[in-house]
């Protein structure tokens, strides 16, 4: 899932929503589906996920980071597959190991949660710059300039590492390391050593924002230094009233 935080500039309906809007709906998808338990409307609202990023013109990131997901989300199935043991036992494995009805239906209603709420901030971070971000933030939520600042800021990083670790890792590579292994501890005994000159250049580069922060008069930034306005439009009042409706639909579908 590299870059999957970088912004994609574009003109869509979705890129001109105020920065606000935008985490109001991508926190709402998230409510959404920690509130049902329902696998239609799960997959619904990954499918919903899926079109936000066609709107957006951002597709192909989003199926990226679906994929990447279930991979992740095969491990937590299988985790909560053999350790759920309430309802009916469907198989029994060796070491006591039950697989039991609510097992596989609380498995997949987590895989599907944890997809369905990690996609749409995902996406939103997709469309929206950091300055926009950080802006808002201060101007709108009210939230001191400095905590916004090191928010937006981490979120910055956190692609710049990653392009990091593949430099260091194809680097590696070229040297004869075998970090293609399939062997997953063999792997993660070829990348720990990996970590400590990714931290060296990490403290590096942080130091520099940091001198280039203070020598731009970062102490002096206030709410009132933001020049750039961000009114909420009509088309920002209808995604919200969206956002809202969905959550509304899991409270009901879910009788809560």
């Amino acid at each position: 899932m590299k870059g999957f935080l970088d912004y994609v500039p574009g003109n869509s309906f979705l890129h001109k929503l105020n920065p606000l809007t935008k985490l109001v709906l991508a926190l709402m998808i998230c409510v959404a589906c920690f509130i049902s338990e329902n696998h239609i409307l799960l997959v619904a609202i990954i499918l919903l996920n899926l079109a936000i990023a066609k709107a957006a013109g951002i597709l192909s990131r989003g199926l990226m980071l679906l994929k990447g997901l279930t991979k992740i989300s095969l491990v937590i199935f299988l985790l909560q597959l053999l350790f759920i043991r309430g309802g009916d036992v469907l198989i029994t494995l060796p070491l006591n190991l039950l697989i039991t009805e609510r097992g596989v239906a609380m498995a997949f209603v987590i895989v599907l949660r944890l997809i369905g709420a990690t996609m749409p901030l995902a996406l939103m971070l997709s469309i929206t710059q950091m300055n926009d971000l950080s802006n808002v933030l201060v101007t709108k939520l009210k939230i001191p300039y400095k905590y916004a600042f090191t928010l937006t800021t981490a979120m910055r990083f956190i692609p710049i590492f990653a392009n990091e670790m593949s430099g260091i890792i194809e680097a590696q590579a070229s040297r004869g390391v075998e970090l293609d292994t399939r062997n997953i501890f063999k792997k993660i005994k070829f990348v720990l050593p990996l970590c400590v000159p990714l931290l060296i250049t990490s403290v590096k580069k942080i130091e520099g924002s940091a001198i280039s922060a203070e020598i731009r008069g970062f102490h002096l930034r206030t709410r009132e230094s933001c020049y750039k306005g961000y009114p909420i439009r009509k088309s920002d009042v209808g995604v919200m009233f969206f956002s809202a409706f969905l959550v509304f639909s899991a409270i009901i579908i879910s009788g809560v």
